[in-house]
Order: structure tokens, then C-alpha cells, then sequence
């Protein structure tokens, strides 16, 4: 399940408050002095008018959410069609985001200004350059990709024969002729070479002209080429609708105009986000997480690797330090690259405790919103690796790195935090069907912990990952797999004030001989319970084999032979309680025994309500029970 964090806002809500703000200082104050990152904001002058610049705003952002909307119609794949893994944005010259699709992930487009100055980087130390009808393929995860399965088509935008901007799109992608089949059962390898295909900054079309020698070197280097090139034209037809778009914008207003209207929107969401960090006391505030690893390895330096997260705020002026985190581990793919994965992980948490679009509204979703925010972290870290160590199963680190800092900051901002969550796992499954492969990615959900006024989510894809369940018919339809189970997870609620979210079981049967991996977390911890709520659940794969024999399987699980008729059964864990389960109104309490989330004991035990055997609650005894506990 995928949350839309948008739904509950007004579509005007971003205009009027925008145009609130600057019809009343429009032409008083004098223009900002931007010359660098660090410097603060000075004022609140626009540029243009502010209801020209708040029309291009709703443009720029529609542009991008049209292409996100052609890439998911236009895939083949389940990944991309139905998760919605992928990623659309527009960058200008420089690289700099200007808006993003809200259909896709953020892990997907948060990474893109990283693909484009990555690109850039490149090209210029080959001593190429960019031209009008180039397209470009991108992956390298140590320049501006996530990871090298999320592969990056860029389109350059020109106007009048300048250069303006990029369009660009990135999607995760079956298979990228790794190791290991599919791009899910590489959690061990030598290295970034053993990942799979690497492009770096490689031109698919040059001026127009398609390369097919490239096109022809990806049909010969991965399982399932029709899939894997269909969704990549996907992407590139996805690109070219964006920058169309984006020409015929400026075409309407203006090289000039828009320009300059971009700048008051970076500026805009540059001061929305000063103004939350300034409300936060200055201070230091550190917590640490701990990622399972590899637990059926005898190293003990491989299993329940620390991250480290300090929050140094300063004014407006926020600064995540990750120093303190485990070392980065060779031949194993768990680490994260600090651009495509660190910084997204950080931003995403942070925009999302300090600028809630509940809350807030709709915001522009652009670079403007991260000139605040700076993060450090050791070289050689899990956090900033070095290359070539490999780094394909990066997304559960990443989901503890930005549950730790909401941890972190969850003392002084215990309002706007959930308690802990339940990780998330990336499941593969792959084989042979007369004599072709077949693989298929299920992002299997996590949920996440009770927050302020509100019941944890329950079974749903966590923090920056935010794709969604693949439908049973669509599995059952393409790939020789059978659902057996897709369901709540029974005895298994964290209690609080308000309840952790729940996870689910999901056991998948082989129709016929293939193998299944897992990059997933959470097998080691449980989600953190918060002021006085119960810690989470843990999560647990389980292989029943044909014969009957019953393995219990790592969170990280290189790819492992499946027979006709084994069951994989993936049980998702549950997310941290908030707040006292005895300040939780005793008809809640009832509600959640009658729908099954918990015993009529649970209900005494935990919450202090005695639940009768009409199905009522008794409140004398209840008021006695709570009372005595004070």
C-alpha cells in the first residue's frame, strides 16, 4: 500500500497561501542574497508576480506528474506498472530540482538532482557534451544513482538552441544481469562490477541517432530483455513528453519570466523550511538504530550494524552528523551511497516531521526546501561508502537511518514523529519457463508506529520507500506463483494510547521450480515504543518445502533455490505503540478486540479494560484496574 500524503489538502491550498504571503510583501523588501548554501535568507522580495509564479508552480509540478502518470501506463513490468517504483522530474541547467511527480516514490525522484549532476560530472570528464536530441542512461550508484537497479533516462532540454534543463525519469528494473537473477538476491557480492550493468552518463542517442550497439549489449546482458528494453522505452517516451511540456511553459511565459519565477519558488520553500527549523530549540539530539545485516553469518562484525545520528540545530540551520555508524562492509551489498540514498533518506524524514502536507499544505517540491539541511558522514562508513564496494540492497539501512533520525528528534517534536516502525523487505522470485526467465519483485510492507492522535498504518511501505502492493491478479496472471495467504497478522498489536500499526502474512507458492531472495530488516529489533507505548513486533521469512521441512530464513537472503510447491511466507512486523495503552479510551479498546487485533486478556492486560462475556466493557472494573496503576 502506498500513502498519498496529498489527499487530505485542497488542490488551491499551495496558491493561496503563496500568493497570501506575497501580495503583501510583493515590492517592499529588497531581494535575498543567495550566494551560497549556508547563507540565510534576507528577505521575502519576489522576483515576478507572484500569481504568474504560483500558475508555473501548478505547470511545472503537473508536467512532472504527467510523466509519471505515462511511465506507470506505458511499463511492463509489475515493479513500475503497479508499484509505482519510478521517478519523473524536471531539473533546470544546473541540475536543480524544480518539481517532482507525486505519483512516484521518493527514494526515485529524491535521487534525480544526483543522476543529473552526476551526468553532467561525466560527460564533462570524457569531454562531451550535451546536445538536442541526446538521451542518456545513468545507474552509476556512486554518482547520483540510488543503486544501480534504479537505472536513470535523462533527456537535455533546449530552447532556442540553449540549453535549459533536463527531463528524467528513473525506475527500478527487473534484472541488470548481475550475479544473482532479478535485482533483489544480491545482498552478497564481490563488488559494484558483480551488481550488474553499470552506465555511466552513456548516450543511447547521440543528436537523435540511436545507439544500438547499447541497446543490443542490454538485450545480451540481462534475464528478461523484452521487459527490461520495453520499460526503458517507457522512460524515455516519459522524458520526452516532460521536456515538450517544459518548452511549451516557457514558450508561454518566457525564458526570463520562468527563471526568475523558479528562483521565488526555491526561495518560498527555502524560508517554509527555516521557518519549522527555527521552532525547533537549538540543540544536539542523537539516537541510534540498529540494522540486522547478515544474521546467518558467524562474523559478528556483518551482524546488527549501529547507525549513528546526530541533529545539530542551530538557528535555521539544521545539520544531520552520521559519524559513530558502522564501517562500510566489503563483498556485501547493504551499504548506501551518501548521494541517492543518505541524503534522500534524511530529507524525505525531514520534510516530512517539519512540513507535513496535512498540516501545511501543498509546498513546492523543489531544491529550495534542502539548502537548510546539511549531512555528514564518515568515508568508508556504511553511510558513504567507497567504491567499489557494492551497494544494491541499500533500501533497508536507509529505512533505519530515517527511522533513527525521527527517533532522534522525537523528544523535542513529539507531536509530529510516529513511534517506531516495521521495515519493509524487497522479495524476488525468478526461474525458467520454457526456456526463458521469469522474475518478479514484490515490495512486501512494513507499517509504521501509533503516532500523535492516531493509530500507526497499518501494512504499508514505510518512510521512503512509499511504493505499493502488487495486486494477487497481477502476480497470478504473469508469473508461475500462487497467493495462498494475504492477510492481516494475527496476535501481533504493540499497545499505546494509540496502537502500533499492524503487519501482514503473505505466503506465495511455487508453481514450479525458481529460486527467492530478500533484502529486508527487522528480523533483530522491534519498532521503538514511545512515551509509554509497547515496542513493535518483529518480522520473520519462513521456506516450507514441499517435504514439509520448515526454514526459517534471514532478513537479508541471497537467492535460494525453490522446488514446485514450496511455500514462502513472508510475516511483517508490527510498529512501536504510542503513549499509555491505559490512556487509550476503553471503547477503542473494545473496537480493536471485536475486529481481532487483540485478546479479551490483551485487552485486560495490556490496556487495564475488562472486556465481558456479552462483548461489552465492564468500566467498574476497568476504572478499578486503571485507577490502581495511578
Amino acid at each position: 500500500m502506498k500513502v498519498d500524503s496529498t489527499s487530505t489538502c485542497a488542490p488551491n491550498t499551495l496558491q493561496y497561501s503563496w500568493l497570501t504571503e506575497n501580495r503583501s510583501i510583493y515590492g517592499i523588501h529588497s531581494k535575498m542574497n543567495m550566494a551560497g548554501p549556508q547563507n540565510k535568507l534576507q528577505s521575502s522580495a519576489t522576483r515576478v508576480d507572484p500569481v504568474a509564479a504560483s500558475i508555473i508552480y501548478g505547470a511545472l509540478e503537473n508536467i512532472a506528474i504527467e510523466m509519471g502518470y505515462k511511465l506507470m501506463r506505458m511499463s511492463y513490468s509489475s515493479i513500475i506498472r503497479e508499484s509505482e517504483d519510478f521517478g519523473a522530474a524536471l531539473c533546470d541547467a544546473q541540475g536543480r530540482q524544480l518539481c517532482e511527480c507525486k505519483k512516484s516514490t521518493p527514494l526515485q525522484s529524491g535521487p534525480i538532482p544526483g543522476y543529473v549532476q552526476g551526468i553532467m560530472k561525466q560527460l564533462q570528464a570524457r569531454g562531451d557534451v550535451l546536445r538536442e536530441g541526446d538521451v542518456i542512461i545513468h545507474n552509476d550508484a556512486y554518482n547520483g544513482a540510488s543503486h544501480s537497479p534504479d537505472i536513470g533516462f535523462c533527456v537535455p532540454v533546449f530552447h532556442a538552441g540553449e540549453h535549459i534543463g533536463f527531463a528524467m525519469t528513473t525506475a527500478h528494473h527487473l534484472d541488470i544481469g548481475s550475479c544473482e537473477p532479478g535485482s533483489v538476491g544480491v545482498s552478497n557480492c564481490a563488488d559494484a562490477y558483480a551488481e550488474g550493468l553499470q552506465f555511466k552518463a552513456i548516450k543511447v542517442e547521440d543528436r537523435g541517432v540511436s545507439n544500438g550497439a547499447v541497446w543490443q549489449l542490454i538485450r545480451d546482458n540481462v534475464r528478461v530483455p523484452d521487459l527490461i528494453v520495453g520499460d526503458m522505452e517507457a522512460q524515455i517516451a516519459a522524458c520526452r513528453v516532460g521536456a515538450e511540456r517544459f518548452v511549451a511553459l516557457i514558450d508561454r511565459f518566457g525564458l526570463d519570466v520562468l527563471r526568475e519565477a523558479v528562483e521565488d519558488l526555491f526561495d518560498y520553500s527555502e524560508r517554509l523550511m527555516r521557518t519549522q527549523i527555527e521552532k525547533i530549540p537549538d540543540g544536539t539530539y542523537s539516537a541510534t538504530g540498529v540494522v540486522d545485516g547478515y544474521l546467518d553469518n558467524p562474523d559478528p562484525d556483518l551482524q546488527l550494524l549501529p547507525i549513528k545520528v546526530s541533529v545539530t540545530v542551530a538557528g535555521s540551520e539544521l545539520t544531520v552528523d552520521l559519524a559513530g555508524t558502522a564501517d562500510q562492509v566489503e563483498g556485501h551489498a547493504i551499504n548506501m551511497p551518501f548521494i541517492g540514498t543518505v541524503d534522500v533518506s534524511i530529507w524525505l524524514t525531514l520534510r516530512s516531521i517539519l512540513l507535513d502536507t496535512e498540516v501545511h499544505g501543498d509546498i513546492p517540491q523543489n531544491a529550495g526546501l534542502y539548502r537548510p539541511i546539511h549531512i555528514t558522514a564518515p568515508e568508508g562508513s556504511l553511510a558513504n561508502p567507497v567504491f567499489p564496494v557494492p551497494t544494491m540492497a541499500r533500501v533497508s539501512p536507509g529505512n533505519v537511518l530515517a527511522d533513527t533520525l525521527m527517533r532522534a528528534l522525537a523528544p523535542v517534536m513529539p507531536e509530529q514523529v510516529s513511534a517506531g516502525i516495521a521495515n519493509l523487505k524487497a522479495l524476488g522470485f525468478s526461474g525458467l519457463r520454457g526456456g526463458q526467465h521469469w522474475v518478479h519483485i514484490e515490495i512486501f510492507e512494513g507499517s509504521y508506529g501509533g503516532r500523535f492522535g492516531k493509530d500507526g498504518m497499518d501494512t504499508v511501505d514505510t518512510l521512503y520507500a512509499n511504493t505499493r502492493n502488487n495486486p494477487i491478479e497481477d502476480i497470478e496472471t504473469h508469473v508461475p506463483l500462487r497467493v495462498n495467504q494475504y492477510q492481516l497478522r494475527d496476535n501481533a498489536c504493540p499497545a499505546g494510547r494509540w496502537r502500533g500499526g499492524l503487519g501482514m502474512v503473505k505466503e506465495v507458492e511455487f508453481l514450479a521450480d525458481g529460486s527467492v531472495s530478500a533484502e529486508g530488516d527487522g528480523h533483530s529489533q522491534q519498532g521503538w515504543g514511545f512515551e509509554g507505548g509497547d515496542n513493535g513486533v518483529s518480522s520473520a521469512l519462513i521456506l516450507k518445502r514441499n517435504n514439509g521441512e520448515q526454514l526459517n530464513l534471514p532478513s537479508m537472503l541471497q537467492t535460494r533455490p525453490a522446488l514446485a510447491g514450496d511455500r514462502f511466507i513472508a510475516i511483517g512486523g508490527a510498529g512501536g505503540g504510542y503513549g499509555n495503552p491505559y490512556a487509550r479510551p476503553a471503547d477503542r479498546v473494545l473496537d480493536d478486540y471485536l475486529d481481532g487485533y487483540i485478546s479479551r486478556s490483551e485487552a485486560q492486560d495490556k490496556y487495564g479494560v475488562v472486556i465481558t462475556a456479552a462483548d461489552t466493557v465492564d468500566f467498574d472494573r476497568t476504572k478499578g484496574i486503571r485507577g490502581a496503576a495511578g
